[in-house]
């Protein structure tokens, strides 16, 4: 009878295995992708091979089967996603989402600021999979149960920003950051918006170089950082219109340009007409020649930081009898002025470079208010000339 010489290669019902010239053995076997995939090493006994391929066998069988190649990419990726802490994510997240342009600088240091104060010192050394909604109650509950109402909906929101980001990268399922309405928080300081007639005393008691940036940040509703940032050529030849390409923001390394705070803040807005005369008079008084002269430079040249400008501020508001009225809200003064006016959602939008409409219907709210109290005001004089 003839001897058949024994074949290298084993075959069986799933898969195949192959000794080697080493005395080893490897197992591979035809997937349901039609692929041919290899075990990760080899195998001393056969029976240890044999094992693997069962092992691959049943996964099939309950459907459960993918490529060991992605497998283990998974499984490298879930004993990562395992390890990291809300800490370690946190920080590379912040630091990914600076690099890319999508927080600004003085962003990225609210956040850090919000990190450290509220968030680091209970949920830090967390891991990712172990924040539950029961932890995130109990952190929001207790730990942030003295944080002002602004800081809390701060902190909250940015806890529930992280935690969608790991999601997105597939680091945990779903986020446990649920809790209803505590993102907003109503606003603690109710802006009373300035009248005219404070207006005017404000403006006559800044320094001539500096009477127009309060103009333009209520007749044209623009935050400091966009008046800071604005170049001769900016504002067009007519000085009608002035263009809102860029913002500067104050940090403790120095002035950094960048984008206005949201892209819809990219836009050119046209200037009143009594704002007009007083904007040409700023550019032929205060402007160098120069395209990219600033409109409002510091005594030493680049920009003028917000601390200059504040300094003149708080003493021609106190000399207004208005030592309440911040800046910023000269915005919230214009605004209401343009609503007035009978501006729509849009226009108020597009005016003021807000990325949605909610904010802009403040200002509507606002004027609707205002033409209640005018109303109002009309009766009682009506009452007393009865």
């Amino acid at each position: 009878m003839e001897t058949r010489r024994a074949d290298p290669r084993y075959r069986r019902g799933f898969g195949a295995i192959r000794k080697l010239p080493s005395g080893r053995f490897q197992a591979s076997y035809v997937g349901p992708d039609q692929d041919r995939h290899l075990a990760d090493d080899t195998f001393a006994a056969k029976a240890d091979a044999e094992g693997w391929l069962a092992s691959e066998r049943r996964l099939v069988d309950l459907d459960e089967w993918e490529p060991p190649e992605e497998r283990k990419e998974r499984q490298a990726r879930e004993e990562f996603a395992a390890a990291l802490t809300v800490q370690s994510f946190a920080s590379s997240w912040l630091q990914e989402s600076a690099g890319h342009g999508r927080l600004r600088p003085l962003t990225v240091l609210d956040y850090e600021r919000i990190l450290d104060r509220y968030i680091l010192p209970t949920l830090g050394e967390t891991k990712l999979p172990d924040v539950t909604r029961n932890r995130v109650s109990t952190w929001h509950d207790v730990t942030l149960s003295s944080a002002p109402a602004r800081s809390r909906s701060k902190a909250y929101s940015l806890l529930r920003a992280i935690m969608n980001a790991a999601v997105r990268e597939g680091f945990i399922p779903s986020s446990p950051v649920q809790i209803r309405g505590a993102g907003a928080a109503r606003r603690k300081h109710e802006i009373e918006p300035a009248s005219l007639g404070e207006l005017d005393a404000i403006v006559s008691a800044m320094p001539d170089r500096l009477k127009l940036a309060v103009l333009l940040a209520t007749w044209c509703a623009m935050r400091y950082g966009e008046i800071a940032a604005l170049r001769r050529k900016d504002v067009s030849r007519d000085a009608t219109e002035v263009r809102i390409a860029r913002s500067v923001s104050f940090l403790p390394g120095g002035a950094r340009v960048g984008p206005p705070k949201t892209k819809a803040g990219l836009r050119r807005v046209a200037v009143p007409p009594h704002v007009v005369p007083l904007l040409q008079q700023h550019l032929a008084a205060h402007v160098a020649s120069g395209a990219d002269s600033l409109l409002f430079p510091g005594a030493k040249g680049g920009y003028l930081h917000e601390s200059v400008l504040y300094r003149h501020w708080d003493r021609a508001r106190r000399e207004a009898g208005r030592p309440d009225l911040r800046f910023h809200d000269l915005r919230h003064t214009g605004a209401t002025l343009a609503a007035q006016a009978g501006a729509t959602t849009a226009e108020l939008q597009a005016r003021l470079g807000h990325a949605t409409p909610d904010a802009a219907m403040i200002y509507q709210h606002a004027a609707r208010l205002r033409d209640k109290q005018l109303a109002e005001n009309l009766s009682r004089l009506a009452s007393e000339l009865a």
